[in-house]
């Protein structure tokens, strides 16, 4: 028997019951071979997840030319894929519950792999949007519940840091993703540098399989959708967070809508530039990798309210740099739009965090629905406006967007604070 005060482990089956083995198995802590384990695996999943995602962004003025689309057509390659994402995570974290976390993250990266392979290989254009359409079913497994896993299994002291290095694989496999395709693509054909991605994703689907430790802390839950639609619910009662969604569809919308067209504009006469050098200016990606953690720091010393609007500001001059004619302004133009959009979607992202409450996982999962929804959306519309009034045109829906973007952080500008001691900016921002 135990004595006073101690607890009891041991249940009359002999066996320590499921909730006290999860309460006393360790948490994950920076400095342990486990934690390095943890970081490679989940560093290799957003590197593949986001490598495919945009793989096929800088090929779109190649698909135009192969299969005899528009722009506007052409685009649907990436915001099908968003469109159905967006849609997915509102469901993967349950799934996940249901499945288990690494089981759901193994077969969304390996399936996904397996069809950006496949999509290598169609001659079809119909039949590439259904695999880039059923991608963004597969895709959804990981985001959300990677950074659901880290949140089990990190240590709190810890999983900033976990969080950090999960978030620069994104930022790395956006870039390579559309590096690697668009120069693969120049040399030899867009079938072989989607399929060089392919097998990236692949192999660090296999790396992510082998090195990721099991969950530790994650009981299984059965799903049921009638109390997951009652959760998301109660992300709506809170006067800001309605507001930060619409920022993150608004963010993504025109950073995606600028990327998508750029390279129309860059292939074509003045510039003619090759498939190569447009993959090579989309590397000023990497500037997010600085930005997201400069503008989340500044947020946290001067208050995400103060900060927000400058995201926008920075996107908006960007935008009118692109509408010049100097290819240096340009270049430098998508470089101040990559700038804020990171800056932005750190400051947002982290401010749902804050305002969730006890909400957290339904607002995180509301304010990616609403950023994917942007892509796809805002993505395909601005090639209706490049069709009838050619870059110029899209800048200036891009504008159009960045500017409601601007108001609505001047709205929240007067957001009433929560009440409680002051955030410090420190949650970590949503994976993209």
């Amino acid at each position: 028997m135990a004595s006073q005060g101690e607890v009891e482990t041991v249940s009359h089956s002999g066996h320590r019951p499921a909730t006290q083995e999860l309460e006393s198995a360790p948490f994950i802590r920076h400095g342990t071979p486990i934690f390095r384990q943890t970081n490679l695996a989940l560093f290799a999943a957003g590197l593949a997840t986001f490598g495919l995602l945009y793989c096929t962004q800088p090929l779109m003025p190649e698909f135009s030319k192969d299969y005899g689309v528009s722009a506007a057509t052409a685009s649907l390659s990436l915001s099908l894929t968003t469109g159905v994402l967006a849609f997915a995570m509102l469901f993967a974290g349950g799934v996940s519950d249901a499945w288990g976390r690494k089981s759901v993250m193994v077969a969304s990266l390996l399936s996904s792999a397996v069809l950006v392979l496949l999509t290598a290989l169609v001659p079809d254009w119909h039949m590439l949007l259904i695999l880039r359409t059923l991608l963004g079913l597969t895709l959804s497994g990981l985001p959300a519940v990677a950074m659901t896993y880290l949140s089990e299994e990190m240590h709190p002291e810890s999983i900033g840091l976990g969080m950090g290095l999960y978030i620069s694989g994104n930022a790395i496999g956006g870039m390579g993703g559309r590096l690697v395709a668009g120069v693969m693509a120049d040399f030899f054909s867009w079938r072989i540098g989607v399929a060089t991605v392919g097998t990236i994703g692949l192999i660090a689907g296999l790396v992510f399989w082998f090195s990721l430790p099991p969950s530790r802390h994650h009981v299984r839950q059965p799903l049921h959708l009638g109390a997951l639609f009652g959760r998301f619910r109660l992300a709506f009662r809170d006067a800001g967070l309605p507001w930060l969604f619409a920022e993150g569809f608004l963010l993504l919308g025109a950073f995606v809508t600028i990327y998508n067209y750029i390279g129309y504009r860059l292939l074509a006469p003045p510039y003619g530039l090759s498939q190569a050098v447009v993959g090579t200016i989309f590397s000023v990606y990497l500037i997010g990798t600085f930005s997201s953690a400069w503008m989340g720091h500044l947020a946290g010393r001067l208050g995400r309210r103060k900060v927000l609007w400058t995201a926008f500001a920075l996107m908006l001059l960007g935008v009118g740099l692109t509408m010049t004619r100097p290819l240096i302004l340009i270049v430098a133009g998508i470089a101040a739009v990559t700038f804020g959009f990171f800056g932005g979607h750190s400051i947002a992202s982290s401010w749902v965090g804050r305002r969730a409450g006890s909400a957290k996982a339904q607002a995180s999962s509301m304010y990616l629905f609403s950023y994917y929804m942007g892509s796809s959306l805002a993505g395909a519309s601005g090639g209706l406006f490049y069709a009838s009034h050619g870059w110029n045109g899209v800048a200036l829906f891009v504008v159009a967007l960045v500017l409601a973007g601007l108001l609505i952080a001047w709205r929240l500008y007067y957001l009433a604070p929560l009440p409680g001691p002051p955030s410090t900016g420190t949650e970590p921002p949503i994976p993209q």
